[in-house]
C-alpha cells in the first residue's frame, strides 16, 4: 500500500498534467488556426494583383471555398486559414491578412447592409481554362497567356482541330485573342505579305484547312467560329480581345455570303455582301460595314482605329454596377482604379452605335463615343470582349519584346483580365436578360 500524495505518486503525476496541458494547449493552437481566415486585400496595399488571382484559384483546388468581396477594398478575396495557404502567398509575394472569424463576420456583416454598394459571391469550382491559339504563336502574342502565366493558373491550349473534333465542352472557359475569324490574315496582306512569318502563316493555315476537308481557310475559320458559339449558346464563357471579338462577329454576320477578297479564297466576292449581311448570327455587333478592300488594314468599321489619340492622353473608364442587382457586370469590373490606362490592338476599340441594346458596356471613352470592354449573354452563356492587344504595351508590334508581368504586378488593365478568368467558378448569379 502506498499514500496516495507519497513522493512518488505525485512525481508521476505533474508530468502527467504537463503533457495533458500541452496537448490542450497544442489542441487550442490548431483550432484558432481554423478559426481564422486569410484576407487578400485588392486595394492599393496589394504588392501584386495579378498573383492574388493565382492564389484565389489555387485555394479553389483544395476544394475550398473563396469569397470574393465585391467593391470590399478593390474586390478582395477571403477564405479559411490554413498553414499551405499562408506559405503560397508569401512564396508568391502576395499581400494578406490574417484575421479571426469574429473579424471575418464583422466584414461580411457590413458587406450585406442594403446601405453600401458590396457584395459577396462565393466561388466554389476550379475553373477549366481553354485558350484558342495556333501551335506556331509565341508566348507574348497573347495577353492572357500571359497574365495566366505569370498568376500560376494553368490552362490548356487549343487550336482548329482539337474545336472541330468537339473538345470545347470540356471547359468552362475559353480564351479567343488575336485571331482573324474571316479567314484574311488579320487583313495584314498589303503590308507584310512578303514576309517570312506571313507566308509561314498561310502555308500552316492552308495546309491544316486541307486537313481538316475544307478548300479554304475561311471555310475554316467560319466553321470554328460556329463551333465557337455553339459552345457559348450551350452555357460556355468566352472572352476574347483584339482582333477576335470584331472578326468572330463579321465571320458570323456572313455565314451565307463570300465576304473576303479572292485572294483568300480563290473566288470574287459577293458583289452584294454588305447587303446580305445577317447580324442576328453575331454577339455583340450589328449594322456594320465589312471593309472590302484588300490594301486597307480594317476588317470592319465596328473598331476605331485612328483615333487622334496617343499613349499620355489615352484612357477609358469603368462603369459602377450596383454589386447586390449586378454581380456579373461587377465581377468583371473589380479594379483598385477606374480610370484605365488605353492600348491599342488590331481592333482596339468598338464603336458603340454598333453594339448592340442588349449588350452591357463595362468600360468606356464617352469624348470618343467607343466602348473598350463590354459583356453579353448569349443563349446559357456569356461573351466578353475586350478592345486592344496588351494593356501594359500601348503599341504592340510585330516582333515586339515580351511584357515583362514583374514590372507590373498592379497593372489595372491585366486585372480586367484576371476578373473574367475566376468568373466562371462562382455560383449562378443573377444577371440582366
Amino acid at each position: 500500500m502506498y499514500n496516495k500524495y507519497d513522493y512518488c505518486t505525485i512525481y508521476n503525476y505533474q508530468p502527467n498534467m504537463k503533457k495533458l496541458f500541452s496537448i490542450f494547449i497544442f489542441f487550442l493552437l490548431t483550432q484558432l488556426a481554423f478559426c481564422a481566415q486569410i484576407l487578400v486585400p485588392m486595394d492599393e496595399s496589394q504588392q501584386n494583383h495579378l498573383k492574388a488571382y493565382g492564389i484565389a484559384y489555387h485555394v479553389l483546388t483544395y476544394d475550398l471555398e473563396v469569397s470574393w468581396l465585391l467593391n470590399y477594398r478593390g474586390g478582395s478575396f477571403m477564405f479559411s486559414h490554413h498553414p499551405d495557404l499562408e506559405e503560397e502567398c508569401q512564396v508568391r509575394g502576395v499581400s494578406y491578412e490574417v484575421i479571426a472569424d469574429v473579424q471575418a463576420e464583422s466584414i461580411l456583416n457590413s458587406i450585406s447592409s442594403p446601405d453600401v454598394n458590396k457584395e459577396e459571391v462565393r466561388l466554389h469550382q476550379v475553373p477549366r481554362i481553354a485558350v484558342y491559339t495556333p501551335p506556331n504563336s509565341l508566348p507574348w502574342d497573347d495577353a492572357v497567356t500571359l497574365a495566366l502565366t505569370y498568376a500560376e493558373i494553368p490552362y490548356d491550349e487549343i487550336y482548329d482541330k482539337e474545336v472541330l473534333s468537339g473538345v470545347l465542352p470540356m471547359y468552362d472557359w475559353l480564351h479567343l485573342h488575336h485571331e482573324d475569324f474571316t479567314g484574311q490574315y488579320g487583313k495584314f496582306y498589303a503590308a507584310y505579305r512578303n514576309a517570312d512569318w506571313y507566308r509561314e502563316d498561310v502555308r500552316l493555315n492552308e495546309n491544316l484547312a486541307n486537313e481538316l476537308g475544307f478548300s479554304t481557310v475561311p471555310d475554316l475559320k467560319l466553321a470554328v467560329a460556329l463551333k465557337i458559339q455553339e459552345f457559348v449558346a450551350g452555357g460556355g464563357y468566352m472572352f476574347a480581345m483584339c482582333s477576335a471579338p470584331e472578326s468572330i462577329d463579321v465571320a458570323l454576320a456572313g455565314k451565307n455570303v463570300d465576304i473576303v477578297h479572292e485572294v483568300f479564297n480563290g473566288e470574287p466576292m459577293d458583289p452584294n455582301a454588305q447587303e446580305k449581311l445577317d447580324f442576328s448570327n453575331t454577339f455583340a455587333f450589328r449594322d456594320f460595314q465589312i471593309e472590302t478592300n484588300l490594301y486597307e488594314y480594317s476588317i470592319s468599321s465596328i473598331d476605331v482605329p485612328k483615333r487622334g489619340r496617343n499613349e499620355a492622353t489615352d484612357f477609358f473608364t469603368l462603369f459602377e454596377f450596383s454589386a447586390k442587382w449586378d454581380p456579373i457586370p461587377t465581377m468583371l469590373t473589380q479594379n483598385h482604379e477606374t480610370v484605365i490606362r488605353g492600348f491599342m490592338g488590331q481592333t482596339t476599340a468598338f464603336r458603340k452605335r454598333y453594339i448592340k441594346p442588349t449588350v452591357t458596356i463595362l468600360g468606356e471613352n464617352r469624348s470618343k463615343d467607343e466602348a473598350r470592354y463590354i459583356h453579353g449573354i448569349f443563349g446559357k452563356g456569356t461573351f466578353t470582349f475586350y478592345g486592344g492587344h496588351d494593356p501594359e504595351d500601348y503599341r504592340h508590334f510585330v516582333g515586339d519584346p515580351p511584357t515583362d508581368l514583374d514590372l507590373y504586378p498592379n497593372s489595372p488593365g491585366y486585372r480586367l483580365i484576371l476578373n473574367n478568368v475566376l468568373f466562371p467558378a462562382a455560383r449562378p448569379q443573377k444577371q440582366k436578360t
